[in-house]
């Protein structure tokens, strides 16, 4: 409630009493500590060393050993949900964030918008004195409203942070990402040549915040939210730091498993009695129709790879394990400053991973995650041709699924999956000011919607009635609070719901159901779903399935399942397949037209709202004057090399490239150079036929030069998305990732030597000598 002016006002300022109590910035209690998340991206529970993994994570191990580590901490198995519910302390469907932002689904549960009634703890604790800061990776904006003519309500300025430096989506690429700082698109501060690195930019970035205010107020605590893109495919790192695992990974991810539980054991992080699941648990399961389970959520056994194929995946794990090495490298810059300055002491740190590690390279790994978006295999043969470049700006690669089961040891499963694999991952507290204990461990079940809670109380912080104006729906987090004193007290969860793209699962005071049933499987008869139970007290790796020696304990706890979805909005449940979801049309800014229009010098567009042009004839044509013969570089581009395409000038002559999901790059250029002088610069595409299995609409391409044609080839161009976010359309340049390595190499992709007036993409179906006569006159107009 603002407070209310008690001074006295008078006809004559002399004859007034001024009152600023009601003016003033909110100011923290003195002594107040800082607090900073760290919320690391697809990092499976078996994957650092803190918790018995063998990729090396000094500052992560600094953190550990000053401070706890808790070995049943839970999340939800994807990346929007986990983040919703760890910033508002309520279940990620209560908060209408069932699956990521890319998929929302127009439901309750599911629609993408954290309702203004389940504030932020940023809403919380920015009308308290702390400065808030949002840093890295946000995904929590419905992907309609990442662009710049859409509300900026959702953005992290919108939800509590003052300050924002990252990108808006799910992922980015780690060389060329997509930035936007507090409500601005910016282009990166330097590029890949100058040893540009996204884990860099963001600590540069952070440290920097932090200084600017300290400088000014030395005692204002704040609040930073650091979530970098690691280890979020692409797995990007610098050679160096792959190399450093050189020969680490040769043993395969079923001994690497084998390693790193012995480690578990010795260390007290899993029970003595702790079995390992099989390599494929569930590669027998089929669907009450028949169909089987989905071959990209299988694993193939190491000893059953040839010599390349294990050479191959070893290196997307030394790729990886560099990944997470350097992105913890630059985090302990941040952690180094803030000890250097004296904060360190007392500042609550937090450092999870949103979900376990990730299985989306399939069972034979990628060299171009966006494959998998759009519901295609990759090639293993191509795979291995581009196996030095892993990591490199060349690749947007992703380890096999083997190795999503290594790191997410000793569990079944991974990313997206309700059991434990997906959902059971790494948490480390420290704060040398508010916990006696040192590297201890802490085993209470808990949740990610538990940390908001918690900090709260630290903080001395009640829950508010009231945020904003607008009145708060319940906590429905518990405080692990009592954890930091007391290591062997009962867990204050007794119960948490798991829903997550069409797998479910329920943990109730020690036992957890879990259904036989794929994620994104397409399977459907969820009535007909056969339910496995387990105690995970004493089996926390869910290898013996208990549920025909306590059918009685099963049904109620899938009775629960309904209780709990019920009361937290867990309906409907959704398992259709990637493509399906990605490819849904949701609420736009504008509504889809036949004709869009832009000129250069605007920021660029996201895909989601840019002209929709797979599986569908078009044409684009530019307005553009050509000053001397040498100019040249990109009219329009949209997408990057690892799916998209672009209208450009070489060589005097107009080129046109389409990447067919990184699979084929398609070249088309102009049969004779362009002359000086204003043009109408064009290509079409028209559709010959659609091959859904191969996710390709196959046609001609067409240049045109004025009216005239003035080339055309065979090409096929992709049904799905060019890129799961990011990378969108822009006139007069290429940012990020280029789509095409033909671009003229001493410029950045701009275009030079001339004048582009506008690009227009048409959708109606007219014939193009319209489009062109339209837009000639359009130039005539001016």
């Amino acid at each position: 409630m603002a407070k209310q002016f008690e001074g006295r006002v008078g006809l004559d300022i002399r004859d007034s009493v001024p009152d600023w109590t009601p003016y003033v910035q909110p100011k923290a209690p003195d002594g107040a500590p800082n607090v900073l998340w760290i919320v690391w991206d697809d990092v499976g529970f078996g994957a650092m060393e803190p918790f018995g993994g063998l990729i090396e994570t000094p500052t992560m191990k600094r953190l550990a050993d000053g401070g706890l580590r808790y070995t049943q901490m839970h999340t939800t198995a994807l990346c929007s949900p986990t983040r919703a519910c760890l910033l508002t302390g309520r279940n990620a469907t209560t908060v209408g964030m069932a699956c990521i932002e890319e998929a929302n689904s127009g439901f309750p549960n599911g629609n993408g918008h954290i309702p203004f009634e389940t504030a932020t703890l940023a809403e919380v604790l920015s009308e308290r004195g702390w400065s808030t800061y949002c840093v890295g990776k946000w995904h929590l904006c419905p992907s309609d409203e990442m662009n710049m003519a859409s509300t900026k309500r959702n953005w992290p300025t919108g939800r509590g942070f003052e300050r924002f430096y990252g990108f808006l989506g799910g992922e980015t690429n780690q060389w060329y990402p997509n930035l936007v700082r507090d409500q601005q698109q910016v282009e990166q501060p330097y590029y890949p040549r100058d040893a540009y690195h996204f884990s860099k930019d963001l600590v540069d970035n952070a440290i920097s915040m932090i200084a600017d205010s300290k400088q000014i107020a030395p005692d204002k605590p704040f609040f930073m939210y650091l979530a970098p893109g690691a280890g979020h495919a692409p797995h990007h790192v610098f050679k160096e730091w792959a190399d450093r695992y050189a020969g680490r990974f040769s043993m395969g991810y079923e001994r690497y498993r084998e390693q790193v539980l012995d480690n578990m054991k010795r260390m007290g992080i899993v029970p003595k009695s702790t079995e390992l699941p099989p390599l494929n648990p569930m590669s027998a399961e089929k669907s009450p129709e028949g169909t089987p389970w989905p071959v990209l959520d299988t694993m193939r056994p190491w000893d059953g790879l040839n010599d390349g194929e294990k050479r191959l995946f070893e290196r997307m794990a030394e790729v990886y394990a560099g990944y997470v090495s350097y992105t913890d490298h630059e985090i302990g810059r941040l952690v180094d400053y803030l000890e250097r300055t004296g904060q360190l002491d007392n500042t609550i740190v937090v450092a999870i991973s949103d979900n376990g590690a990730s299985g989306e390279g399939g069972p034979n790994g990628s060299v171009n995650e966006n494959l998998f978006f759009n519901g295609v295999a990759d090639d293993l043969q191509r795979n291995l041709q581009m196996l030095d470049q892993l990591g490199s700006k060349e690749t947007y690669n992703h380890y096999p699924t083997g190795w999503a089961t290594a790191f997410c040891t000793p569990f079944k499963m991974y990313k997206r999956f309700s059991w434990n694999g997906g959902i059971c991952d790494p948490m480390i507290v420290h704060w040398p000011k508010g916990i006696a204990a040192k590297g201890e461990l802490r085993s209470q079940y808990h949740h990610a919607i538990d940390v908001m809670p918690t900090v709260l109380e630290c903080l001395g912080i009640e829950a508010p009635d009231e945020v904003k104006g607008y009145t708060q729906w319940p906590i429905e987090g518990a405080s692990m609070r009592y954890t930091f004193e007391q290591p062997r007290a009962e867990s204050t969860r007794d119960t948490q719901f798991y829903s997550m793209l069409g797998t479910r699962g329920i943990y109730h005071k020690g036992w957890k159901a879990d259904t036989v049933h794929p994620a994104l499987g397409d399977w459907r008869h969820f009535d007909q779903d056969r339910w496995l139970l387990y105690n995970v007290q004493e089996d926390v790796s869910q290898v013996h399935d208990l549920s025909q020696q306590e059918p009685g304990k099963l049904e109620e706890l899938k009775e629960l399942w309904f209780h709990e979805a019920g009361k937290y909005k867990g309906f409907p449940v959704d398992d259709r397949t990637t493509r399906e979801i990605m490819t849904e049309v949701h609420p736009q800014v504008a509504p889809p037209r036949d004709r869009y229009v832009y000129a250069p010098g605007g920021g660029e567009v996201p895909e989601t709202v840019a002209p929709i042009v797979r599986g569908r004839s078009w044409k684009i044509a530019a307005d553009a004057r050509i000053d001397t013969p040498e100019a040249g570089g990109v009219i329009v581009s949209q997408g990057s090399k690892f799916g998209g395409h672009a209208l450009y000038v070489k060589d005097a002559r107009l080129c046109y490239a389409n990447s067919f999901i990184g699979i084929e790059e398609q070249i088309l250029r102009s049969d004779d150079t362009l002359p000086t002088g204003s043009h109408v610069l064009g290509v079409t595409f028209e559709v010959g036929r659609i091959e859904q299995q191969e996710a390709a609409a196959y046609g001609t391409a067409r240049l045109w030069i004025d009216e005239r044609e003035a080339g055309r080839r065979e090409i096929r161009t992709q049904l799905g998305t060019f890129s799961l976010v990011g990378e969108g359309l822009n006139v007069g340049r290429d940012m990020g990732s280029p789509v095409t390595d033909d671009y003229p190499a001493d410029r950045p992709w701009a275009f030079t030597g001339g004048t582009i007036e506008r690009v227009v993409f048409d959708l109606s179906g007219e014939p193009y000598a319209n489009v062109e006569r339209e837009v000639a006159a359009m130039f005539a107009r001016e």
